[in-house]
């Protein structure tokens, strides 16, 4: 069976991922799927739109497939990582800009390469199912694939803090601060769908139509704390103002961050800080794949998921230890310019 099942129905090109007992984790071969089938679409008079979901199971995407890319740097040096790195940043930056509308329905747990694959589309759809995260602070990697473009631009400081404490959103949260552009039931899905799929131009009024009034978003209540804790760049600012405010929510978000990769907070700082500088989503790109060719080899990267993934002890013995241990030495050689015959480049 194939991780992605394409087709065409009505006017509507269909990327439905399944790869379900992985909650559709993204591997190098899903990439290519996805991006064959885009370009096949891309001129092709059949094909109004695109819609993105999974076939089956509790997920829309996990994320990407993280014991490869562990694999890879443990024993290749990071090559083969790098390879899905590039690619599946060529796939994301292809969605950004496709010429057709595209619908991603996030029914369910979208992390990491889901956000990847999502949060380009022109239609976001959110359910009472949707748990969105960046958890990568949490294994040493950074909230990549688009995350310094997507969460730079969010209202206030709610993408600092998304970004440093893997915070999970449900659907409500997600439409609150536009991460989702409609909020709709999950038992509507295959209704709404098979409408866009009779009349793509209408994508928009359909969705609409079968929206809901979504419950009252969590976070709403905590933006005026995240927006002032989180005010600095610098990472020790945050730990230090979480510290001095001394409430149960500041505690416990200063706990969370306890746990974190401190080099993965620092460069996530940046990454958000440096985006929102980029002339365009390929310039963004091309910052997180010299992030990432970076990052993927530095040891929290295996510590992190061997901690979280393999062993599942949750006791990552990170290095450098702590935020002060990460020099600005360090951060500057991970954003650092690659060799040019090594830099990323679109399709």
């Amino acid at each position: 069976m194939m991780d992605v099942l394409t087709r065409i129905e009505g006017k509507v090109g269909f990327l439905s991922l399944n790869r379900p007992s992985a909650i559709h984790a993204l591997t190098l071969d899903m990439v290519h799927i996805m991006t064959e089938a885009l370009l096949g679409w891309r001129d092709n008079p059949a094909v109004d739109a695109i819609i993105i979901d999974h076939a089956e199971g509790r997920g829309f995407c996990s994320g990407g497939d993280i014991a490869f890319l562990r694999n890879s740097a443990l024993n290749d040096g990071g090559v083969s990582g790098r390879k899905f790195f590039h690619d599946e940043y060529q796939l994301d930056h292809l969605l950004f800009t496709y010429p057709k509308p595209v619908i991603a329905f996030m029914d369910g747990i979208t992390m990491g390469g889901g956000v990847g694959i999502s949060q380009p589309a022109t239609f976001r759809v959110a359910t009472e199912n949707t748990r969105f995260a960046m958890p990568e602070t949490g294994i040493g990697l950074f909230p990549d694939v688009g995350g310094g473009w997507y969460l730079s631009r969010l209202p206030g400081r709610v993408g600092a803090f998304l970004a440093l404490t893997g915070a999970r959103l449900d659907g409500a949260e997600c439409f609150e601060i536009g991460l989702a552009t409609h909020y709709l039931p999950a038992s509507t899905l295959a209704e709404a769908k098979a409408d866009i799929a009779a009349d793509p131009a209408r994508a928009d009024a359909i969705l609409a139509s079968y929206a809901d009034a979504p419950p009252t978003a969590r976070i709403a209540a905590n933006v005026e704390q995240i927006d002032r804790l989180f005010a600095s760049d610098r990472y020790e600012d945050i730990l230090a103002a979480l510290a001095a405010e001394g409430s149960d929510w500041s505690a416990k978000e200063l706990a969370t961050l306890r746990t974190k990769s401190p080099q993965t907070c620092k460069v996530a700082l940046r990454q958000l800080h440096d985006s929102l500088a980029c002339p365009d989503f390929a310039a963004n790109m091309e910052m997180e794949y010299r992030i990432a060719s970076r990052v993927l080899t530095r040891p929290d990267f295996a510590e992190g998921v061997r901690a979280v993934i393999v062993d599942k002890d949750n006791a990552p013995q990170w290095a450098p230890a702590t935020p002060e241990g990460v020099t600005d030495d360090l951060i500057e050689g991970i954003f650092a310019p690659l060799p040019s015959n090594e830099e990323w480049k679109p399709l």
